[in-house]
C-alpha cells in the first residue's frame, strides 16, 4: 500500500505527459517545469541527447523549493522526447517555417522517436531508460502540409507534429510504444517507478 506521505513529482508542464499518467491512475502531486538549455551538443546523437536532457531536467527539478518543502518520500519523474531521421534531430518548432521544414523531412519516410526517462527515488537512487519507437509517414501532399500547419498543433512538439491529433492521419506504420510518441512510454514509466519503490497501484486499489 502507498504511504500517505509518498509524493509523485513530474518534472514537466506538459499536459500530454500529465494526461498519460492520469490515464493509468497516476496523479502527480506537484508539477515542476524546468528551464534548461536544449541546444544539442556538436555531433550529439539523438538517443544521447534525449538522455542528457532528461537528466538535466531531473537535476533542475530537484532544486525546486516546491520539493524541498515536502515531507515524506518524493519520487521524481523527468522525461524528454526527441524525433530523429537518422542522426539528424528534428527540433521543436516555434514558427511555421521550421515546422514545415521538419515535416517535409519526415514526409514519405521512417523516423525514430526516443523518449528518455529519469526517475529519482527518496534515497537519491536513480533509474534511467530510453524507449524507441519507429514511425513511418505517408508522403505529404501540399494540401496535407498547408492544412496541418494551419492547425497550430505542431507548435513546440517534438518533430513538429502531435500523433494524438490530426497528424495520426499521416502515420502509415508504427512499431513500438504509441504513448512514447505522445511523450511518455507508459509501460516503461511504470516499470521504473515500481523498480525504485513507488507503489503505482495505490490509486487503483483506493479510487477517489
Amino acid at each position: 500500500m502507498k504511504e500517505s506521505l509518498s509524493h509523485l513529482i513530474l518534472a514537466s508542464a506538459s499536459p500530454r505527459r500529465l494526461a498519460l499518467l492520469e490515464q493509468i491512475g497516476l496523479r502527480p502531486e506537484i508539477l515542476v517545469p524546468t528551464e534548461i538549455d536544449e541546444t544539442p551538443n556538436r555531433r550529439e546523437l539523438p538517443r544521447s541527447y534525449a538522455q542528457r536532457l532528461a537528466r538535466e531536467k531531473a537535476k533542475a527539478a530537484l532544486s525546486s523549493p516546491k520539493i524541498e518543502d515536502l515531507e515524506g518520500d518524493c519520487y521524481l519523474l523527468a522525461a524528454d522526447t526527441v524525433v530523429a531521421v537518422g542522426r539528424r534531430i528534428i527540433p521543436k518548432p516555434e514558427i511555421a517555417a521550421d515546422a514545415a521544414a521538419g515535416l517535409k523531412l519526415l514526409s514519405g519516410r521512417s523516423h525514430r522517436v526516443y523518449t528518455a526517462l529519469c526517475v529519482i527515488g527518496p534515497n537519491g537512487k536513480q533509474k534511467h531508460r530510453v524507449v524507441e519507437t519507429r514511425v513511418r509517414f505517408k508522403r505529404l501532399s501540399r494540401p496535407d502540409l498547408e492544412s496541418y500547419l494551419s492547425t497550430g498543433e505542431w507548435r513546440d512538439k517534438a518533430g513538429g507534429y502531435a500523433i494524438q491529433g490530426r497528424a495520426e492521419a499521416f502515420v502509415m506504420n508504427l512499431s513500438g510504444s504509441y504513448s512514447n510518441v505522445v511523450g511518455l512510454p507508459l509501460y516503461d514509466t511504470v516499470q521504473l517507478l515500481t523498480g525504485i519503490g513507488y507503489p503505482v497501484h495505490f490509486d487503483w486499489l483506493n479510487p477517489k
